[in-house]
């Protein structure tokens, strides 16, 4: 099989083509750089990405504060590592790096703030 992908790698976002059988590569061609022969065969083996969003915060200067996977989970995996996110309510103060959920939907990554709130 092949598949045409746009490559996110880096900021060129080269046209890949990937040709494939089951989750065997045969040829990944299009590519300018390492990146995204990587990425090609990561989309085609085992797909990940990274989820931005945000959490409730009680008392805090702000209703939310953002936060991220500490690294990308299974795509497969977004909309259950999203439902336990939505669950979250955190009481000021919050810090940057502070661990919201541990081995979320237990993918092993951890759900992190990324930014501060220290109240009203």
């Amino acid at each position: 099989m092949k598949k045409e992908m746009n490559c996110i790698a880096c900021p060129l976002g080269c046209l890949i083509t990937v040709e494939y059988e089951g989750t065997e590569v045969i040829s990944v061609t299009g590519n300018t750089c390492k990146r995204g022969d990587a990425y090609a065969r990561s989309e085609i083996v085992n797909p990940e990405r990274s989820i931005h969003s945000t959490v409730k915060v009680i008392n805090g200067a702000h209703p939310v504060v953002p936060c991220k996977t500490s690294a990308p989970i299974p795509k497969g995996s977004i909309f259950d590592v999203m439902k336990e996110i939505n669950k979250v309510t955190v009481t000021a103060p919050v810090k940057i790096g502070q661990v919201f959920i541990k081995d979320v939907c237990g993918t092993g990554v951890d759900i992190v703030a990324t930014n501060n709130d220290y109240g009203a």
